[in-house]
């Protein structure tokens, strides 16, 4: 089983950026295709950016040509760098592994932009 830790979030101002990392525990973490994923109270959790582990990525409509996923396989970890932040970027913030079946989660990093 993965366990999954973010870090990184915290107060930013509008324009700002953020540097989101979450490493995993397992040893077959190339398998996985990882996601970030956010949440506001009252919402349903809405996909992010999503990178595969052969690199291949997609992003939400909201957040494309701003934030950018990447992966380390040999550190386990994945990466969400966020520029130009909005304050409609306010939410936690959620790894998230996903194979076949299998979907593990972290347990959140706050982000709040905000002035």
């Amino acid at each position: 089983q993965e366990q999954l830790v973010e870090s990184g979030g915290g107060l930013v101002q509008p324009g700002g950026s953020l540097r989101l990392s979450c490493t995993a525990s397992g040893s077959i973490f190339r398998i996985y295709t990882m996601g970030w994923y956010r949440q506001t109270p009252g919402k349903q959790r809405e996909l992010v950016a999503t990178v595969t582990g052969r690199g291949s990525t997609t992003y939400a409509d909201s957040v494309q040509g701003r934030f950018t996923i990447s992966r380390d396989n040999a550190q386990n970890t994945v990466y969400l760098q966020m520029n130009s932040l909005k304050p409609e970027d306010t939410a936690v913030y959620y790894c998230n592994a996903h194979y076949i079946t299998r979907d593990y989660w972290g347990r959140g990093t706050q982000v709040t932009v905000s002035s």
